[in-house]
């Protein structure tokens, strides 16, 4: 298994998750198909399935598109409000893109309702020594977390408690290229952080996502780490429904 970012948008990442074994491959997001098409003949592959995190249109707004240059190929979504949508899926539902690759979906509502989180993983038959990625869509970033559009800060609090679940080496995959941005806030509330170091460097870089894991996100997203005493203190708030929310708020008016 291994995954393929296609920079779509001024910021957006679609991205092909590929079986080595097979050259099959699942679309996450297909805003822009042209671009998927290209990435997927570069790499020597067929698309088999798509794969939708929200219903937001810079993530489904190629859905349709998909659909009639993939015809009868399924479109795995939370809701109806994905356009072609063909595969309903809810909190801890589990399906393979092909017999060498497991996906199991998690259900993060907060930024809209149907958020669904991928977790996606080569399975005991194959030979990939990937250690498994998770598809985050605008729940999670690379030290942040999205707008509550369509939820509450109990919403996402609870959700990123469960995808801090995962296998702490699982690579986290986002739907947005926010990390400079996201890492200055992090600077703003938690200064003296050393793992900032590494995102320094990974902001440095220019592409970020796929070269952060769920055990790094727990070092320094300040969105999961609502017990930390600087935190808290640059927040005024305890109890972590509170400081989420300021931190939301902070985040929301954060000019850094």
């Amino acid at each position: 298994m291994k995954v393929i970012p296609v920079p779509v948008r001024s910021d957006n990442y679609a991205y092909l998750i590929v079986d080595e074994a097979t050259n099959k491959a699942a679309a996450v997001d297909v805003y822009d198909v042209p671009k998927v098409q290209a990435a997927a003949k570069q790499a020597g592959v067929e698309i088999v399935a798509g794969l939708t995190t929200h219903h937001h249109y810079d993530h489904s707004g190629g859905n349709e598109a998909f659909a009639a240059a993939f015809p009868g190929v399924p479109m795995y979504a939370g809701s109806n409000k994905a356009p072609a949508a063909t595969n309903i899926v809810k909190d801890k539902d589990e399906f393979h893109i092909t017999e060498n690759i497991h996906v199991k979906c998690l259900h993060t509502p907060c930024h809209t309702q149907d958020s669904i989180c991928y977790h996606t993983t080569p399975s005991s038959a194959s030979s990939s020594t990937h250690p498994g990625g998770v598809f985050t869509g605008d729940t999670l970033f690379i030290a942040g977390c999205g707008r509550f559009f369509e939820g509450t800060s109990p919403e996402m609090h609870a959700a990123l408690s469960y995808l801090s679940t995962l296998p702490g080496q699982t690579i986290v995959y986002n739907g947005h290229e926010y990390t400079k941005g996201n890492l200055a806030f992090a600077k703003s509330v938690e200064p003296e952080n050393p793992a900032f170091e590494k995102l320094d460097k990974l902001v440095a870089e220019g592409e970020t996502t796929g070269k952060s894991t769920i055990a790094e996100e727990r070092e320094w997203n300040p969105f999961m780490r609502l017990d930390n005493p600087t935190i808290q203190k640059a927040t005024g708030k305890s109890g972590d429904n509170q400081v989420m929310a300021e931190l939301r708020e902070l985040k929301n008016n954060f000019r850094g």
